[in-house]
């Protein structure tokens, strides 16, 4: 069996794993560390819950070496805030016993509190692609003297949207520094980057991209729509003993706070929801009360999942499908984690089948279907969401027949007009104003005769 040992880790940071009880590297720790320790820019294709924050972080603090810099020597960035919290946590336990500088900085708190503490100086610093660029656009966040640049969760920074706030900081990067990147699938949009801003980094993979990880049961119940889900969801989760780690995806914010209320009216204060309307604090005490297992389940939307670093969860239930099939990667990867037994349950309705499909096709792997139970009642009424797409159909439908129809209604328009004769008929010559006087001189005459 694989062990620290044979990395030859400085006793600081092998007395940090002891104490975390961290014995066994992961199979991505150990493909990952000679690869960083060469120096080479190095691209990981792995699954979340695979150990890539130690992965990166073991070989990074082994050749560390005390310099008095202000400016941070190594760079993290990472997708969402959450992520960075949890980030700078691992790396203020593991270097507990090291003389190191570790600051997180993210959006949606004070910028000044985080610009003093970037001029005050940091080893390492973590942050989201938005306030990292913020910061270096101020001028008080350099790269001056950067070593090594890590990108983790790179398709997903790219899914949000951050490919120009990510570019414009490595544009600012002028020093050549070893890159290490994290994927857990690899795109067309992640080789782009790859191929514009870094020399042939090695790719280190645990699985093909698209794969996902084995330990993980997959299974799909077709639903006719969204009302049946929530009782299908409902009737699932009465089973307190199965379900007892339980993460739920949805799409809509909106809709994740109408679901939350049905699920605390059926289970008070056994389930929580987090999304981007939610506050900082409440998110991370939200996520801090399910790793201690003081809840029994968490609803979120996919811009929040990337921030989720929980164990031992049980259960992921699709509550809607993703629109991307390598989100449903992401999504499913929150379980099975650690080499432990992990089941993904999707409730599809029609509107879903084709991401459905299309996510198989990426994993090359059917997902399992599975009947709904006879006591969950099968609704007739749909959402006000649902009935808004039904609406937009019969509208194209409508718009379709009209101009399928418009020669016709031309043809028609123009038959119905009125032939008036000649040009003098339709240009009849303006008659002269009413003279009053003469016609009542006329008018005279007339009676007389």
């Amino acid at each position: 069996m694989e062990t620290f040992e044979q990395f030859n880790l400085p006793k600081a940071l092998d007395k940090a794993l002891n104490e975390l009880n961290i014995t066994t590297p992961t199979p991505i720790q150990v493909k990952s560390l000679p690869v960083i320790l060469s120096g080479r820019d190095m691209m990981g294709i792995a699954q979340t819950g695979t150990g890539k924050t130690f992965a990166y972080l073991l070989p990074i603090l082994k050749q560390w070496k005390f310099a008095n810099f202000e400016s941070p020597r190594v760079v993290i960035i990472v997708p969402t805030r959450e992520l960075v919290v949890q980030v700078v946590d691992v790396i203020e336990k593991i270097t507990q016993y090291m003389s190191i500088r570790t600051l997180g900085v993210y959006g949606g708190t004070n910028i000044n509190t985080q610009r003093k503490a970037v001029y005050e100086g940091v080893d390492i610093l973590v942050g989201t692609p938005g306030r990292m660029m913020d910061l270096a656009l101020d001028g008080v966040l350099r790269f001056d003297n950067l070593q090594k640049l890590v990108i983790d969760e790179f398709d997903e920074i790219l899914n949000l949207g951050f490919r120009t706030q990510l570019t414009s900081i490595l544009t600012m990067m002028k020093n050549k520094r070893q890159n290490i990147l994290f994927s857990a699938t690899m795109t067309e949009e992640v080789d782009e980057v790859l191929d514009e801003y870094f020399d042939f980094p090695e790719e280190v993979s645990l699985a093909p991209s698209g794969t996902p990880l084995e330990k993980i049961n997959q299974l799909v119940y077709h639903v006719p729509n969204f009302n049946t889900k929530m009782n299908l969801l409902l009737h699932l989760l009465e089973d307190k003993e199965t379900y007892n780690r339980v993460l739920i995806f949805i799409n809509s914010k909106r809709l994740a706070d109408v679901v939350m209320e049905k699920l605390d009216n059926a289970f008070p204060e056994e389930f929580t929801v987090i999304h981007s309307n939610k506050s900082q604090n409440f998110r991370l005490r939200s996520m801090a009360e399910f790793q201690a297992n003081e809840l029994r389940g968490l609803l979120t939307t996919d811009i929040m999942a990337r921030g989720l670093d929980i164990s031992d969860i049980t259960h992921v239930i699709n509550l809607q499908f993703t629109d991307s099939p390598e989100q449903y990667i992401h999504r499913i990867g929150r379980t099975g984690r650690a080499d432990k037994e992990g089941i993904a349950l999707s409730l599809v309705d029609p509107k879903e089948e084709e991401m459905l499909i299309a996510a198989e096709a990426l994993m090359e792997k059917e997902l399992i279907v599975t009947e709904i139970p006879e006591v969950v009642e099968i609704s007739t009424s749909l959402m006000e969401f649902e009935k808004s797409k039904l609406k937009a159909k019969q509208l194209v439908k409508i718009k379709k027949a009209e101009v399928k129809g418009e020669a016709f209604h031309k043809k028609k328009e123009k038959n119905t007009k009125v032939n008036l004769g000649g040009p003098g008929k339709r240009n009849p010559r303006k008659t002269k104003p009413r003279n009053r006087a003469v016609e009542a001189k006329r008018a005279a005459k007339r009676k007389n005769k």
